[in-house]
């Protein structure tokens, strides 16, 4: 077991700061920032052990006032370090996703046009490694690419804004957050949720710091049972949807991964559509000219993180390497 202090660090914290911004940002996984920072397996493996009796034993503990069976079950699941990282990220999430609010309001096609050259440039460093040899990965990456691609659409299903659609949308998006290369925010994108979500999150805090300083209880309770939605979502999905994937990749690593990465190429349609169904906008000259220059503006910051930051490697049968790029 790793020491608790280490659990505690202010490194995983600021890690977890790290993960939370780039999970809250389409085209870069938290995934891969934990490569990077060498913490991935260790999150991997503390993920694997919350189980439903590691939680079933920790409330037993504390009902009946055990406190050395719940500091069992905290140092079985890493939960110090778990929790330290987890504060980090949401902490980015809050962050970013006033960040994000503010351009999505203000400046929608700066802010699009950004997530398309992210996801462009994620798509290329991914697919460039994948080698379709075969016709089982040619067409796992064919549905992949299909899937997103629909999904990316004007889809009615996924138009609604219901507590049951958040909660899907949380299953699906933390198994892309803890894996290399595939964003989390991208998958809600892909789902049309992403815009929502972050404004949902926006106003619950803003709602709870005003309820802070005498503010009205009711503005919280909307916005509030939007993001408790998506966190159940998110804890069920890491028992479930994570791993599936996480078998899936055991089991045949290269069609797996063709599939994810044609996400990712298919997903390029959800910022063009984003603009392309707002009333208020068209497809001008100046408009086009904005999303193009910004979207260059993501392609060259993201292909900057590749080659000079990390490089990440599929390879079947074996754990994703991370190589941290020393070139001047």
């Amino acid at each position: 077991m790793t020491d608790d202090a280490d659990g505690l660090s202010i490194r995983v914290l600021l890690i977890g700061l790290c993960m939370g911004t780039a999970d809250a940002v389409p085209g870069v996984s938290g995934g891969t920032i934990a490569l990077l920072a060498g913490i991935y397996d260790r999150l991997i493996d503390g993920i694997t052990d919350l189980t439903p009796d590691a939680g079933v034993r920790a409330l037993r503990a504390v009902g009946t006032l055990d406190a050395d069976g719940l500091w069992t079950v905290v140092e079985e699941t890493d939960a110090l370090f778990l929790g330290t990282l987890g504060v980090g990220i949401a902490a980015a999430l809050v962050l970013v996703s006033r960040v994000v609010h503010f351009a999505e309001v203000n400046h929608p096609v700066a802010l699009f046009g950004f997530f398309f050259g992210l996801i462009l440039a994620s798509a290329i460093v991914l697919l460039r490694q994948l080698d379709l040899d075969t016709a089982r990965h040619a067409t796992a990456a064919a549905g992949g690419f299909v899937v997103a691609f629909a999904l990316s659409g004007n889809i009615e299903l996924l138009a609604g804004r219901s507590l049951l659609l958040t909660f899907v949308a949380g299953t699906v998006a933390i198994s892309a957050m803890i894996l290399p290369g595939i964003s989390g925010a991208l998958i809600l994108v892909v789902l049309g949720q992403y815009t929502y979500l972050t404004e949902s999150l926006s106003t619950f805090t803003d709602a709870l710091l005003a309820l802070a300083t005498g503010g009205a209880l009711d503005r919280a309770l909307e916005p509030a049972a939007t993001v408790f939605a998506f966190l159940v979502g998110a804890a069920v999905g890491l028992f479930t949807v994570a791993r599936l994937v996480d078998r899936a990749l055991e089991a045949d690593r290269r069609t797996t991964m063709a599939f994810l990465v044609a996400l990712v190429a298919g997903a390029l349609r959800a910022p063009v559509n984003e603009v392309s169904t707002r009333d208020s906008l068209a497809w001008t000259n100046d408009v086009l000219v904005q999303f193009a220059v910004v979207a260059a503006i993501g392609a060259v910051l993201l292909f900057a993180l590749d080659r000079y930051a990390v490089d990440i490697d599929i390879d079947d049968g074996a754990d994703v390497d991370v190589a941290v790029d020393d070139a001047p």
